[in-house]
């Protein structure tokens, strides 16, 4: 019955109100490939594309949108891509990713756009203190990091149709792994890669982890990534997921069935922090959908130690 209702959502979706598009200029052109010496170019080449995108949303009488484009264009910020038009996408480094040798690349869930981009800025910021603040990364010269935050697709909202279905995923997943390869080849060799997927975001990264390129891959406030497994993954990386005690993802039914012959599913399959998935189930305490990237908290501790590459010394749920 379950997987009948859902596929029923696909046929008669929400409907709500379109948004007005908001003009913004093409993404900026880069004329040579993502090198360690060309990063200084492509930031700057983002950076004005964003003060560009600012000026026209300011324009169009967007205020909001202008604000947040505006924000992104500030000279201390590091864009690796940026994209203005419709809901916005952005991929900004905090941290000197030409030289660190631990790198976390965080993949958002649903709502997740140019206009809440603050929100998911927080959590890489987050993440990137409790990195460079961690023991073992101070007391080790040169142990330098980076975090990436990856708006790099269109994400569902999360109440509509599409957030149930693996369709925004199954575009976004050539994006990520296309992006991964570049960033090896733009990072030191041998820098150890960690991909944080939170929400919707872990669907993106299990529709992506076939020949993915990363050391690690932690699934947060996962609803299910279209795998059965951990092993189903078909991925290298090791796999860890987390839930904390207030999140309410655990209400979401675990179920998968075809949608009507496309390859996309609806639902999304195994719980991975049950046993079955076969995941490395890591303490998140009492974290709610929000909460992983909170200062101070079990979950944050956890990724941290994660990205590291600490894994003995993640605490284990």
């Amino acid at each position: 019955m379950l997987p009948t209702l859902l596929t029923a959502a696909i046929v008669l979706p929400l409907v709500g109100a379109a948004r007005p598009t908001i003009p913004a200029p093409p993404p900026a052109t880069l004329t040579t490939p993502l090198t360690p010496a060309t990063l200084p170019a492509a930031y700057e080449a983002n950076r004005k594309n964003a003060t560009e995108a600012a000026r026209m949303a300011a324009a169009h009488g967007d205020t909001h949108r202008a604000e947040a484009d505006r924000a992104l264009a500030a000279p201390s910020r590091h864009l690796l891509a940026f994209d203005g038009r419709g809901s916005g996408q952005a991929t900004e480094v905090i941290g000197d990713l030409a030289h660190a040798r631990h790198i976390a690349v965080l993949v958002p869930g649903s709502d997740t756009t140019l206009d809440t981009y603050p929100r998911f800025h927080r959590a890489a910021a987050s993440l990137y203190t409790a990195l460079t603040h961690h023991p073992a990364e101070s007391r080790t010269p040169g142990n330098t990091v980076a975090v990436i935050a990856w708006l790099g697709y269109e994400t569902p909202a999360t109440v509509s149709s599409t957030v149930t279905t693996t369709t925004r995923a199954d575009e976004a997943a050539p994006r990520l792994r296309a992006f991964v390869r570049d960033l090896r080849t733009t990072a030191p060799a041998g820098a150890h890669l960690t991909l944080l997927c939170h929400s919707y975001g872990s669907v993106v990264c299990g529709r992506a982890a076939p020949g993915l390129a990363a050391d690690d891959i932690a699934l947060i406030g996962s609803p299910g990534t279209g795998a059965d497994s951990a092993t189903a993954l078909h991925t290298r990386a090791r796999v860890w997921a987390a839930r904390g005690a207030a999140d309410w993802v655990a209400h979401v039914p675990h179920v998968r069935a075809g949608l009507f012959g496309t390859g996309a599913t609806v639902g999304f399959g195994t719980d991975p922090v049950s046993a079955a998935f076969g995941a490395r189930v890591f303490d998140a305490a009492g974290a709610d959908h929000s909460g992983y990237f909170t200062p101070g908290s079990a979950s944050l501790a956890n990724l941290a130690r994660i990205t590291l590459g600490e894994t003995s010394e993640v605490t284990r749920a």
